[in-house]
């Protein structure tokens, strides 16, 4: 497929429409020629995402993360699934630098920036509050909010001029579900959903969607592995757990979710938060 360039006589609506369509021009869930970057890509939720975009058609997939190791793997894995271009950027994506860094090197690499997903965690152990240390609030915010905020302010920079573009960002159903042992991670969590959703009203007229999943539970991860790993929260977490009647959530049905928000199949929808939880709760 020939992406429209800007300068090709293709408007912004019409340059994000022309990705993913097939020659009967009816909009396609693939995602031919798309130029992606996941941040937090190198395992759990973000690889699974990773994983998918590839077999979707995306040409090229920059995997962002900070272990190297575990980048170049992730990014031979997503090799491995389709024709698609994959390569491993190394960015701590709490700093402006690191984050600037990151959509810098991803832009030039693939010669300009599609969709960005942004599935960075930290580790975090769920704690009654008065047990947490008082200087650890700071960070708790801090690294799982920030990094989110600075990748979408880094990336708006490229989208804008192009007039095009898809940002999905992953936060939790802990910023609208108040849950023993999340107060630093709820807070944390409805700084993403507040911004992402601000963010949707301003770059809307740029031809840019901002939109949130927010998750509960996701097996396979180390988030869960943690949150199960000691007796107070693995206590909360199995009464919530026995609520998924349509099953606990795996990092493949975000990854779904994400192609979907993604695609040419969404390209009305933005600013919207969307629960991603077998039924835990529902989304008010």
């Amino acid at each position: 497929m020939v992406r429209p360039k800007v300068g090709d006589g293709v408007s912004g609506a019409n340059r994000a429409d022309a990705i993913g369509r097939t020659s009967d021009q009816q909009p396609d869930f693939q995602l031919r020629g798309a130029r992606v970057l996941i941040a937090g890509g190198t395992s759990g939720v973000g690889l699974a995402t990773s994983r998918a975009f590839a077999r979707a058609g995306a040409a090229h997939v920059v995997v962002g993360g900070r272990n190297p190791d575990r980048g170049e793997a992730a990014a031979k894995a997503v090799a491995a699934e389709a024709t698609a271009t994959s390569t491993f950027v190394a960015a701590d994506v709490n700093t402006a630098d690191g984050a600037t860094g990151l959509v810098t090197s991803a832009t030039e690499r693939m010669g300009g920036l599609d969709i960005v997903v942004n599935s960075t965690v930290a580790p975090y152990m769920p704690v009654p509050l008065h047990n947490m240390p008082i200087e650890d609030l700071h960070s708790v915010l801090a690294q799982q909010a920030l990094g989110t905020m600075l990748v979408c302010r880094a990336a708006i920079d490229v989208m804008r001029p192009e007039q095009s573009g898809a940002i999905v960002n992953i936060a939790s159903d802990a910023q609208r579900v108040p849950t023993p042992g999340e107060t630093g991670i709820g807070a944390a969590m409805a700084a993403i959903v507040t911004f992402s959703q601000t963010l949707a009203l301003e770059a809307k007229r740029y031809g840019v969607r901002v939109n949130v999943l927010t998750p509960s539970m996701i097996v396979d991860t180390g988030s869960h592995e943690r949150a199960m790993a000691t007796e107070f929260s693995k206590k909360i977490f199995d009464r919530i757990a026995a609520q998924a009647h349509l099953g606990l959530t795996e990092p493949e049905d975000l990854s779904n979710a994400i192609l979907f928000l993604a695609s040419p199949l969404a390209r009305r929808v933005t600013g919207q938060v969307i629960s991603v939880n077998g039924g835990i709760s529902i989304a008010s």
